[in-house]
């Protein structure tokens, strides 16, 4: 009988330990955690769709325990205030670009030195795994999720550019480092986001923008250049992040923090396989419009090259004052670049 009695009792407990669970995830599911995520690329803009997949995903694999509002264009905070935003509370997400808050980032600026990324799949695990590696203290106020980097730059111009001599005085749409990759090949550097290039091309106030090529198309900036110059020279990245609230993460459960780690992780491949694919089709895009593409003569190429190669010079001298060995960081992405290259 006390046998019976007592696997009476313990089925009880199961049956009300079932339903309470269950309960438990039924409030979880009608209560959802919301939150909201500022991304600066327009809403039809491949990166913009991939974040939206990246919230729907947390969504599915958290089965509704979290809800994530995507605002994107930059309409819940400006693409230069989006990590202050996410810092301050503002957004409890954001998808950004370092550069674009010029000397914030100076362990993470190395990676958009113009070191010759061969595509976007491979600058985005260089700079994820980058990150990993050299934990920059200036990313502690935030749980960063995922880090990824465009293609190859290009120059995509209103004039055709053919030699060093002619970038004299060509006034160059830029962010951070490249800023000053047109300062030292000669140009008129214009510090401006990605979403005012167009009109300033349209209107003259540039003349050309240091970009991926991608972004003819994605921007549609292709519509208003007539040249692609591609150079080794302007082998450079700009480092984008996907970075949470850091209070906001530490309030969530254990489990559905796990779930934002998996995917973030997951997505940088997904950011860099879209950064490729976007490129082609940037590619396919200008080609189209009928605009012309073309490299530089091995002769200029080598003039260009010579050109920027201060520009890593300074980099690491100028870190050093940070307390950053700008050598070791930049010799980490070099390493880097080789090993992801070679698979």
């Amino acid at each position: 009988m006390k046998s019976r009695s007592m696997l009476k009792s313990l089925v009880v407990l199961m049956v009300c330990a079932a339903v309470c669970a269950f309960f438990a995830a039924t409030t979880r599911a009608e209560n959802p955690i919301e939150l909201s995520f500022s991304v600066f690329f327009p809403p039809t803009h491949p990166h913009a769709i991939a974040s939206m997949d990246m919230a729907k995903e947390i969504e599915k694999r958290t089965n509704g325990q979290v809800k994530i509002t995507v605002f994107p264009g930059g309409t819940l905070t400006k693409p230069q205030a989006c990590y202050d935003g996410v810092v301050d509370g503002i957004s409890d997400m954001g998808h950004s670009v370092f550069s674009y808050t010029r000397g914030r980032f100076p362990m993470m600026e190395a990676l958009d030195l113009p070191l010759g990324y061969p595509n976007g799949t491979v600058a985005s695990k260089v700079a994820y795994e980058y990150y990993k590696q050299m934990n920059p203290k200036e990313l502690q106020d935030v749980k960063v999720l995922a880090i990824h980097a465009h293609g190859p730059g290009v120059l995509a111009s209103k004039k055709d550019i053919n030699t060093l001599d002619e970038m004299k005085g060509l006034k160059i749409r830029c962010t951070g480092l490249s800023s000053k990759i047109a300062e030292y090949l000669g140009a008129a550097a214009v510090a401006m986001p990605q979403n005012a290039a167009y009109e300033a091309l349209q209107k003259g106030v540039v003349e050309a923008t240091f970009c991926p090529i991608e972004t003819l198309k994605g921007w549609k900036q292709g519509e208003v250049i007539d040249y692609v110059i591609e150079s080794k020279a302007l082998g450079y990245t700009s480092t984008m992040f996907v970075v949470m609230n850091k209070a906001k993460y530490d309030s969530l459960p254990p489990d559905v923090q796990k779930v934002f780690d998996e995917v973030g992780a997951e997505w940088v491949d997904v950011y860099g396989r879209i950064w490729d694919e976007a490129d082609q089709a940037g590619r396919q895009f200008v080609e189209e419009l009928g605009k012309k593409i073309h490299a530089l003569t091995p002769e200029e190429e080598q003039k260009w090259e010579q050109a920027v190669q201060p520009l890593i010079d300074e980099y690491k001298k100028d870190v050093e004052s940070k307390g950053i060995s700008g050598a070791d960081a930049v010799k980490t992405i070099q390493d880097l670049i080789a090993k992801f290259s070679a698979k």
